[in-house]
């Protein structure tokens, strides 16, 4: 028989030999046949060392000071990026809880009583003459789980992983209000190039009445000649109207993104506003993976899934607990002599035997979310692939009609102007120039308006792409669960994969694998 000194030393050891046995699946991230280059491929640019995807403010390239002060405007104010961060936040204090269960629960306490008995209390014995009772006790407490299977450790794991898939979704947010207001902002500059075109448009066709009325006042021209120009240029007056208020709705909208009230915030008219069409370097389709943050954080919520599903099978097996208290005890004054003192040491064991299929169905969900959570992190490649593949083809077919919108408006503009010269020299009946300054007014307006695709088109692919984030700016596992500001975590260098589980989905058995 062992006796009670031999056996503590090995029910210590058993412990730790227990202790860290990992129920968690391999993890491995899924590996997906990728194309080798993009269909539209030939909307990028030739890629020289010095020309990559810009890092950070990818804006910066459309050249519009503007733009880069909303930009800065909007990352700080905007109430919906803010609470973003409040939640990655939480993610992350909710990780340093999780961490917290690995480590022993030590406290102190401490308690002082006078209690009174009444005398005629029963089974009270003649020799009792003091009817007050004092008790003194000061105390501490330590509590102590064993992790044998990795519960608490797989559980912390995963909270940090979704603390990490937390921090992509914040930059995949500010991605979205990046592109949302580059986009709007074009939108907005292209109004403005527009009523700059129907402005001109409205000086071309006042001068176009006044010809009319005189030719009319000299019994040249017929007064359904005059009322043609009447006519088109009020027309026109009310297409620039129709921008005004376009452009009104649109301020208002860049108000609400920047994050400050609508009444209070101007974007004064700039018609020649110099946006230029960036250049986008060729990325190959594998870059896109480690580019979007949408991905990072599908692929982080599934390896969290994964770590769960250690955590449903280590309920199979027994779980213990160490607790101990010691201080001192006493009814006077005379508390902390050895003679006081207290103590207790004792272990708990208990094991699940039968609870009607829980722990099995529990297991079965954890299967189930984890499988979830692959294929919502395929669909988010597939999506991907279909966003980048829009955008080039939009990129390439927009230069190609950009090029055919720009031989169109030289070809109108020269109609305009001879159809105007063979009317005022009495060639021409005014119907031809009605419909020659109406081919040239759509041919100018259809180019602003291809420009600004052109830009908003640059916007998305860069979106598409990614913007200028990477799997570096994601926290690392220990960088998830530090203090500070949310947003300053998002430069931290990125953790690697864990991998990815291909196990079956069956209940665990008594050979788990040692880490």
């Amino acid at each position: 028989m062992i006796s009670m000194r031999l056996a503590r030393p090995c029910l210590v050891l058993a412990c730790g030999l227990l202790s860290g046995c990992d129920l968690a699946p391999a993890y491995h991230p899924p590996q997906f046949i990728l194309p080798s280059s993009y269909r539209g491929s030939a909307a990028f640019s030739v890629a020289t060392p010095d020309d990559s995807l810009p890092r950070g403010d990818w804006w910066r390239r459309f050249n519009d000071p503007v733009l880069d002060q909303l930009e800065d405007e909007a990352a700080k104010n905007n109430p919906n990026i803010q609470s973003i961060a409040a939640q990655y936040q939480q993610a992350r204090d909710i990780a340093r809880e999780a961490e917290a269960g690995l480590f022993p629960s030590i406290g102190v306490g401490g308690s002082f009583s006078d209690n009174k008995q009444s005398f005629n209390r029963l089974f009270r014995g003649n020799k009792y003459t003091n009817n007050i009772e004092s008790s003194n006790v000061i105390d501490a407490t330590a509590s102590w789980e064993p992790d044998f299977w990795d519960e608490i450790r797989n559980h912390a794991k995963a909270q940090r992983q979704l603390a990490q898939g937390s921090a992509a979704f914040l930059a995949s947010a500010q991605l979205s209000l990046q592109a949302e207001l580059a986009s709007e902002y074009i939108a907005l500059r292209g109004l403005d190039a527009e009523q700059a075109v129907y402005q001109n448009a409205i000086g071309y066709y006042t001068t176009a009445v006044n010809i009319t009325q005189m030719r009319f006042s000299d019994n040249i021209a017929s007064g359904l000649d005059v009322a043609r120009s009447q006519n088109q240029l009020a027309a026109t007056e009310v297409l620039e109207t129709n921008v005004q208020e376009k452009r009104a709705k649109l301020q208002n909208a860049i108000a609400d993104l920047v994050g400050v009230p609508a009444s209070s915030f101007v974007l004064p008219p700039e018609a020649d506003a110099n946006l230029t069409v960036p250049q986008i370097p060729a990325e190959l389709p594998v870059d896109m993976l480690q580019r979007r943050p949408d991905i990072a954080d599908a692929e982080r919520k599934m390896a969290a899934a994964n770590s769960s599903i250690g955590v449903s099978r280590a309920a199979f097996y027994p779980n213990g607990a160490i607790n101990a208290i010691a201080g001192f005890q006493d009814n006077g004054i005379n508390l902390l002599t050895l003679a006081n003192s207290l103590w207790s040491v004792g272990a708990s064991i208990t094991m699940p035997l039968f609870e009607g299929g829980l722990r099995h169905a529990e297991l079965q969900r954890a299967w189930s979310a984890y499988a979830e959570t692959r294929d919502q992190y395929r669909a988010t490649i597939l999506s991907a692939f279909q966003e980048v593949e829009d955008a080039l083809s939009l990129t390439s077919l927009l230069q190609t009609e950009a090029a055919q919108e720009q031989q169109a408006l030289s070809a109108a503009n020269e109609a305009q102007s001879l159809s105007l010269k063979l009317y005022t020299g009495g060639l021409s009946d005014y119907l031809d120039v009605v419909v020659s300054q109406e081919s040239a007014l759509t041919a100018e307006v259809g180019a602003v308006d291809v420009k600004t695709r052109q830009l908003q088109a640059a916007v998305e692919l860069i979106r598409a792409l990614g913007g200028g984030w990477s799997t570096r700016d994601m926290p690392s596992a220990t960088q998830a669960m530090s203090t500070g500001l949310a947003s300053s975590s998002l430069n931290s260098n990125a953790s690697q994969a864990d991998g990815q589980a291909q196990e079956e989905n069956k209940a665990p058995t008594n050979g788990a694998s040692r880490t």
